[in-house]
Order: structure tokens, then sequence, then C-alpha cells
């Protein structure tokens, strides 16, 4: 079994399945779902989607404006994402306000991980800032067998 499988298992050992984390006030919460039906393994075509929850828990109205993620096959491919919003939004939420979507990720092998942030601004004085997204894993379900 190749090293990186083998950390990949003991990160889904230590990790719930919903990850949170907060920056500067802002909660970011993902869950990650296997889909078997959009999947082609023969292909080596792995779909998984993943659901994310922003949630403005600081005193400040603030505005999503960009997204930037990093996405790892366990075969040694690296891919960034870059843009704006979050699948055709750009959110303004207000304290205590929550933006739920749910977006995909397709891999060439049965485990990944993504990571990333959002760039932010506050709406009171135009101060932007980074979001991070909690890192998560991808991993076919039988492979944890």
């Amino acid at each position: 079994m190749s090293k990186l499988l083998v950390n990949f298992k003991r990160l889904l050992q230590k990790h719930p399945t919903m990850l949170t984390e907060i920056t500067d006030g802002v909660k970011i919460s993902v869950a990650v779902e296997y889909q078997p039906y959009y999947s082609n393994p023969v292909q080596s075509h792995y779909v998984f989607t993943y659901n994310i929850t922003i949630e403005n828990c600081s005193e400040f109205t603030v505005h999503l404006l960009r997204r930037h993620w990093h996405i790892f096959d366990t075969n040694g491919e690296i891919r960034q994402v870059e843009g704006e919003g979050v699948v055709g939004q750009q959110p303004v939420l207000e304290p205590g306000e929550s933006h739920q979507y749910i977006s995909g990720c397709n891999l060439k092998t049965t485990i990944g991980k993504m990571t990333g942030t959002y760039l932010m601004e506050r709406i009171i004085d135009g101060k932007k800032f980074k979001v991070k997204i909690p890192e998560f894993t991808m991993v076919v379900p039988y492979k944890l067998n």
C-alpha cells in the first residue's frame, strides 16, 4: 500500500463527517459524498459532491467575492480552480445569516482531497480577507474496507 494511501486513511479516521473552520468570524462547514451513479471506475472516473455552509458569525456584513481550490489526486496530480463566487453566486451575508450550496469534483483516483479559500469583503469598510475552507478527503467507500 502506498504511503500516500496510508496517510489518507489516517486522515479519514481523524476527521468527522462534517468538517468546520472559522476565519475572522466566518464559519465554513463541509460534508462530502461519493456519487457512484455518476462515477465510472472502469475508466478511472470518480465523482464526489460536497455540501458547503458559509455562516457569518461576525458582527459585520460580508460579501463572498471569489473562491480558490487546490484539488489533489493520489496519483500526484494537483489542480487549481479559481473564479468568482460559488456556483454562479456571490452571496452577501448579514451577521447571523448563512449560505449553503452543493458542488462537485471528479477524480481519476479513488482517493483525493481538496482545500481552499474564499475571498470575502467586509461591506462596512471594504476590507478584503481570505477565509479558509477546511481540508477534506474524498474516498470511494469500498477503499475503506
